[in-house]
């Protein structure tokens, strides 16, 4: 149950994120990791938004009970069998 409240919690601030990506940027400031690497004006634009849509993705993962599936399928070659 705390996966899934924690699933709508990171799906409520996802949009939040990308969509007032300029307001995260007046009030923390530029990000200088991506400002070198995500653009040359606007990196850390981008970088919120990018956030904000894996805020989303891993929101909708846990809320739907596919999240444990997805990180047992993308760690299982490290894994012994």
């Amino acid at each position: 149950m705390f996966i899934k409240i924690f699933g709508a919690v990171l799906f409520l601030i996802g949009p939040f994120l990308t969509i007032k990506s300029e307001w995260f940027l007046e009030n923390f400031g530029r990000i200088e990791w991506a400002e070198k690497h995500l653009g040359t004006e606007g990196g850390t634009r981008l970088f919120y938004k990018l956030l904000g849509l894996v805020f989303i993705f891993f929101g909708l993962t846990m809320m739907f009970n596919l999240f444990t599936g997805i990180v047992l399928w993308i760690f299982s070659p490290l894994m012994p069998r």
